[in-house]
């Protein structure tokens, strides 16, 4: 499994370097860094971890260890050495955007497995000249996919003595990285009935197989309150929920959101379809924050994430906590391994 270090002036190679010691780690994949070999050291050294850094040309040479960690360095990647911490860097954006690429090259290939990612910095990349606005939208690209979505995992608290808030919910959304009012042009019954179709699929290597329990979410307050207080429930959501049902899908809605995440993570529902970025986001990180992970549907590769970013204000200050890296490289063992017994 590859984790690309992500922006160099984040908290990525320092999240890294915490988790690398982790038995857990190694208990569910070989990991292996692409990235700088130069900035993982300086990472392990502000961890004050005495792990050995090798520096590989192919996946395949990989001795990854709880003491030795493989790094892979992109040929021809932008230079990161001397990025100053926390700083918008247009060369950080370019290696992020290189780092990402080759991994997704190799996983096409079939020479690594998945790929989880650590963060990068949307204005670092802008600076460097990439279009696009995040990792969701480059692995898209890359892979050709036309029909994707990212969703949100909220995965089990495994460090609570208390029964967890329900395990297992994933947040697929509808619209993604683009201003609140360009959303409404861009739910449409298709883009809404794609989501589902993506939803189930997604949840069911992480459901032993079974069909999931969708939930459809609303647009406007109160779900438009029968077009009260706007009609896209009537004209759009329901007609989407509608067809899919008809197609044999678990699915319900549109419900009202300021209930539906309450049933949801009592575990009414597997899945929730959000319309737009932040309704999903908020109610999960709230939840569970550190146990987030974000993961691209769609795709013919697995690629998982963290569900925090580039944290500018506690980087490089030796804070950095790696719980959403371990779960994030969980669920992507998981979806490898279901779709290996397939």
């Amino acid at each position: 499994m590859a984790l690309t270090m992500g922006d160099v002036a984040g908290v990525g190679p320092e999240v890294i370097a915490r988790a690398w010691t982790d038995p857990a780690l190694h208990a569910l994949c070989r990991p292996l860094v692409i990235g700088s070999a130069a900035v993982l050291r300086r990472a392990f050294d502000l961890a004050g971890l005495d792990v050995r850094v090798q520096e590989i040309d192919r996946p395949e040479d990989a001795e990854s260890s709880p003491t030795t960690a493989p790094c892979l360095d992109p040929p021809g990647s932008a230079r990161v050495e001397d990025v100053l911490p926390a700083r918008v860097d247009a060369r950080a954006g370019r290696a992020a955007h290189d780092y990402l690429n080759y991994a997704i090259d190799l996983a096409l290939k079939g020479r690594i497995d998945a790929i989880t990612t650590l963060p990068l910095n949307k204005e670092s990349l802008h600076l460097a000249g990439i279009r696009h606005p995040g990792h969701t939208e480059i692995l898209a690209d890359r892979c050709g996919t036309p029909d994707h979505a990212m969703m949100l995992y909220l995965a089990a608290d495994r460090n609570s003595a208390r029964a967890p808030i329900r395990p297992g919910l994933g947040v697929v959304h509808v619209t993604l990285h683009m201003a609140l009012r360009d959303v409404f042009d861009a739910i449409t019954v298709d883009s809404v009935a794609a989501k589902i179709r993506l939803a189930d699929r997604a949840l069911r290597p992480l459901t032993a197989g079974r069909r999931p329990k969708i939930a459809v979410s609303s647009l406007n307050p109160h779900a438009g309150e029968n077009g009260l207080f706007g009609d896209e429930e009537v004209t759009i959501i329901r007609p989407a929920v509608d067809l899919t049902r008809a197609e044999g899908f678990d699915v319900s809605g549109p419900l009202p959101n300021d209930t539906l995440y309450i049933n949801a993570l009592s575990g009414a529902f597997d899945a929730v379809v959000a319309m737009y970025h932040d309704q999903g986001h908020i109610a999960l990180k709230t939840a569970g924050f550190r146990r987030g992970v974000n993961v691209t549907l769609g795709l013919p590769i697995v690629r998982t994430s963290v569900a925090h970013g580039t944290a500018f204000d506690i980087a490089w200050q030796g804070t950095a906590d790696p719980s959403s890296l371990i779960e994030a490289v969980r669920v992507a063992a998981q979806i490898v391994a279901a779709s290996r017994s397939d």
